[in-house]
């Protein structure tokens, strides 16, 4: 009987040694991404980083806080340095402005709540550089993000992070089959964040105590809508504060500055109960308010479905499964109701408070930690 020589796989699943192994590494300049870098490197795998330049470098390097500042791009380069590995920084600049920071101000002002980590990691870090690795004949390519792939009978699939407070499944729902074969996240096992920053310790890393980054990365300390004020002027333009009838009750002073339930900030005093934004419509100019009640949802209609699961979407009429309808909130019990491939509508058997076109809702198995994708909410 001829014997096996296969050689026995390495820890990123493939059939050869790590040297044999060409591996892109995405590289923020945060503490994550430049431990996956360095415990890559540690274990010989031939290791290329890659940073993104994403908007205007100069007028990045004053501000902290982001992922993408110019003082990132400068600590990713010293870890790949004093680890011994190439690394290359790409400018994408006009990618990410037509990708995602365009879509953040238009969908903001269509009355949306809209999350941009998601699109960037869909149409940049995960398609645009995920084929630069592949033309740089990678055999995968490593993030730092939390959350886990796990092969199952049917390929690769989705997992939440060991983890549950640094979880990012959220931010990732729209990450294809095709991309999950050749992604790797070496991070999403570990218990904490702690084992992190300790693995950087050990690596001798620079950015070892970097704080986390808070902010997306093109708005500056939370700021909204500065930052939508200087792309789109008109969104300042003031208007009416109504109620669900139209009745006008205060001014405001642009629709960009409130979000669908806000109660604070309205300047409407003197009501028995408090009111709510319920409804932005950005075409008139109002902030609509009502009563708390009103921001209770049950039916979620979603479009731009990315589904995860071992059969097709339409092979059921429904789906039992749990959802996160924001990143912030557990997921609940939800029956999923497709109508295409692409669009569905989700029924939450609890009502939710706060569900906002713009938001992604993300599925998972109530009975395992498998991610089945999700979709983009709308207004139906």
């Amino acid at each position: 009987m001829p014997l096996d020589r296969t050689p026995p796989l390495n820890s990123l699943g493939f059939a050869k040694a790590p040297a044999d192994t060409r591996v892109v590494v995405a590289m923020s300049g945060g503490v994550d991404s430049s431990v996956v870098a360095a415990m890559l490197a540690e274990e010989g795998y031939d290791v290329v980083g890659v940073t993104l330049q994403l908007y205007d470098h100069g007028a990045a390097l004053a501000k902290k806080g982001a992922c993408c500042a110019g003082i990132d791009i400068h600590d990713a380069r010293r870890v790949a340095e004093d680890m011994g590995f190439p690394h290359y920084v790409l400018d994408y600049e006009n990618v990410f402005k037509d990708a995602v920071i365009d879509e953040f101000a238009d969908s903001y002002l269509g009355g949306a709540t809209p999350v941009p980590c998601i699109r960037c990691n869909e149409r940049v870090k995960f398609k645009d550089l995920l084929e630069t690795a592949k033309d740089l004949d990678a055999d995968c390519m490593a993030t730092g993000h939390y959350i886990q792939r796990k092969m199952g009978e049917n390929g690769a699939e989705l997992h939440c992070a060991a983890d549950a407070n640094r979880d990012q499944s959220y931010f990732l729902f729209s990450t294809t089959k095709e991309q999950l074969d050749y992604l790797r996240f070496p991070l999403g096992h570990l218990p904490s964040k702690n084992d992190t920053r300790a693995l950087a310790e050990k690596y001798g890393l620079s950015v070892a105590d970097k704080p986390d980054s808070q902010d997306i990365c093109f708005v500056p300390n939370g700021d909204y809508a500065a930052v939508i004020r200087k792309l789109r002027p008109e969104a300042a333009n003031p208007g009416d504060i109504v109620d669900t009838d139209g009745n006008v009750l205060a001014r405001h002073d642009g629709v960009i500055n409130y979000t669908i339930g806000q109660r604070r900030g309205l300047g409407i005093g003197g009501l028995a109960d408090p009111l709510y934004v319920v409804r932005l419509d950005a075409d008139k100019a109002q902030v609509v308010v009502g009563p708390k009640s009103m921001l209770a949802t049950r039916t979620v209609p979603l479009r731009e479905i990315n589904w995860l699961g071992d059969t097709p979407l339409m092979s059921k009429s429904e789906w039992p499964i749990a959802v996160k309808v924001r990143s912030t909130r557990p997921p609940i019990d939800a029956i999923l109701r497709p109508i295409s491939d692409t669009t569905a509508e989700v029924e939450l058997l609890v009502p939710e408070e706060g569900v906002s076109p713009g938001q992604a809702c993300v599925f998972y198995d109530p009975e395992s930690s498998r991610i089945f994708g999700g979709g983009w909410i709308h207004k139906g």
